[in-house]
């Protein structure tokens, strides 16, 4: 099964949107509230390599994983496979 990990703020509107997109796709994932959590903050710097949100990491069955920064429906369906 997919893992997904979003990488959000409290204050965010493109994060709110991201996760109402998942939500009605059926999409579990996990969320981490960066402004909240300075371990979580720092993680997302040593994935990402900046503070950009919405971050997310979707690691597939494979193995693989991809990194996504902002709210990329396109890259999101693509990742997921879904439409």
């Amino acid at each position: 099964m997919v893992k997904v990990k979003i990488y959000t703020t409290t204050t965010c509107p493109y994060c709110k949107m991201e996760k109402e997109y998942l939500d009605s796709k059926g999409i579990k994932y996990e969320n981490f509230f960066v402004d909240q959590n300075p371990d979580k903050a720092q993680e997302m710097m040593d994935e990402s390599g900046q503070m950009g949100v919405p971050f997310t990491e979707i690691t597939k069955d494979d193995g693989t994983e991809e990194k996504i920064l902002g709210f990329d429906k396109e890259k999101l369906n693509k990742a997921l496979g879904i439409s």
